[in-house]
């Protein structure tokens, strides 16, 4: 089976000349915070001769003879990069072995056309004549199609498909061709979407042996007596898989089951809200809740595939749209980018991608990961003093509200209210704050805040004076 996805893997970019792997590579890079490394460059660095003198010098044969030798040493090394291929990288058997062995290579698609306009009248060696560059296409396919562990056409596309995600409309339908493995399956659902999807999930996923668990909607479902019985009922072995359908508290308590349950079985997300699909359904995160503090007890357990299908919330009602929203704005913030005035469906690709390629770089949350946590210190505390009966969504945007403000930015508060309209809430400010205090980010009882600087630059581990804290969260309190 190919590699799911580019956890602990190099993310290789394969593709004919003109695709774009170089500025896609880089791109990527960037967004994951991988070393980027361009196969061509790094031949040139070590021969002391372009590409072009050591075509005419060597030979193509003598050429590949090297760039065999360089992408076996830049594969062998242990730190994952995001590594850009040459077009011809692919011809030889070894490197593709490789690949196979230790990278999550996604091709870029292009057609030869376009490849053409691109590359016409450069001096790269093998594009002098269309016709001939055309055949070289056509030889060329069936070996990068035979190491595509996915296809793309974008930077976001690259990052979605390194994390696993995929984002299509109808997605659900075909679930057994999109989760892997053939064994069978656990599928876990909140008592709500068994009744509306549920259904479409097990068809879904075919012929497979599938048995359906309902869990509580919402927070309800993250706790330890839920847990207990998933744990009880599962009855898979390690050649299944489990399958959490439904919002972030179905995919966080399955998630976890998964990651327990004879210590660690795959399991995959179908998310079917707006914060599953933006946020929560992506990255690894599992947990259930304690009485004094959320996602207290949890773990790091990296889901085979997230399914992503934006036709799903059709059904969403408005509040559930809502919750999503503010993690869409929270993530805008983190960006830079006003992703809440984009359609709903480029507002899951986006966000998503966002959240794969931060993920990809820091999987276990610990430095630049902890940026998506804007607002939520605040909003865990509240939730947690509202007994979990405040809907995440709302907690977010008043916790966005509390970082804005402490963060000096006043436009960006006026975003939030504009779009979220987010009202104080009703709670003991007392447990609200011992709760912020046991914060899974505070050290000895200090909490350590995310920040921005300006939208798109955001700072985590900030510590403030308690008092300007504890003040930041009463204002949120009514």
């Amino acid at each position: 089976m190919s590699a799911p996805h580019a956890l602990g893997r190099h993310l290789a970019l394969a593709g004919f000349m003109g695709s774009g792997k170089t500025r896609a590579g880089g791109a990527a890079a960037a967004r994951t915070g991988r070393p980027f490394l361009d196969l061509d460059e790094e031949i040139e660095k070590r021969a002391g001769a372009s590409v072009q003198e050591l075509f005419a010098a060597r030979g193509e044969a003598g050429f590949r003879a090297l760039e065999g030798d360089v992408a076996r040493d830049v594969l062998a090394g242990g730190e994952p990069l995001v590594v850009a291929l040459g077009g011809g990288t692919v011809l030889s058997e070894r490197t593709r072995s490789l690949l196979a062995a230790r990278a999550f290579t996604v091709l870029l698609d292009v057609d030869p056309e376009t490849a053409w306009q691109r590359v016409a009248g450069t001096d790269r060696p093998l594009a002098r004549a269309e016709d001939d560059f055309h055949s070289l296409h056509r030889e060329r396919q069936p070996l990068y199609e035979e190491v595509a562990d996915a296809r793309a056409r974008d930077v976001d596309g690259v990052l979605l498909a390194a994390a696993g995600v995929l984002v299509e409309s109808g997605s659900i339908d075909e679930l057994g061709d999109l989760v892997p493995g053939d064994g069978a399956v656990e599928l876990v659902a909140d008592a709500h979407v068994s009744g509306i999807h549920g259904i479409r999930a097990q068809v879904g996923l075919g012929a497979r042996d599938v048995a359906l668990h309902e869990v509580p909607a919402g927070e309800p479902a993250k706790t330890p007596a839920v847990l207990e019985r998933l744990w009880g009922r599962f009855a898979i072995g390690r050649d299944g898989s489990v399958v959490a359908l439904g919002g972030g508290s179905t995919t966080d308590v399955a998630g976890l089951a998964a990651a327990t349950y004879m210590r660690g079985v795959a399991w995959s997300a179908v998310p079917t809200t707006l914060v599953g699909q933006v946020d929560a359904g992506i990255g690894g995160k599992t947990a259930i809740d304690l009485p004094g503090a959320k996602n207290l007890v949890g773990a790091f357990h990296w889901p085979v595939r997230v399914v992503c299908d934006p036709s799903l919330l059709t059904t969403l009602p408005e509040p559930e749209r809502r919750n999503g929203l503010a993690e869409v704005v929270k993530t805008g913030l983190l960006a830079g980018v006003p992703l809440w005035e984009r359609s709903e469906v480029d507002q899951v690709r986006s966000c998503a991608a966002f959240k794969s390629g931060v993920c990809l770089g820091d999987p276990h949350d610990r430095g630049p990961r902890n940026q998506l946590n804007l607002g939520h210190t605040f909003a865990h505390a509240l939730e947690t003093a509202a007994g979990y009966a405040l809907p995440h969504g709302n907690a977010v945007a008043l916790g966005m509200l509390a970082a804005l403000r402490l963060s000096g930015l006043d436009d960006a508060v006026r975003t939030v209210q504009e779009v979220l309209s987010p009202e104080p809430v009703s709670v003991d400010a007392d447990v609200a704050w011992a709760a912020l205090a046991r914060d899974k980010k505070a050290e000895r009882g200090s909490p350590r805040l995310v920040l921005l600087d300006a939208p798109g630059r955001p700072r985590w581990g900030v510590e403030l004076p308690e008092a300007e804290v504890r003040r930041a969260l009463e204002e949120l309190i009514a």
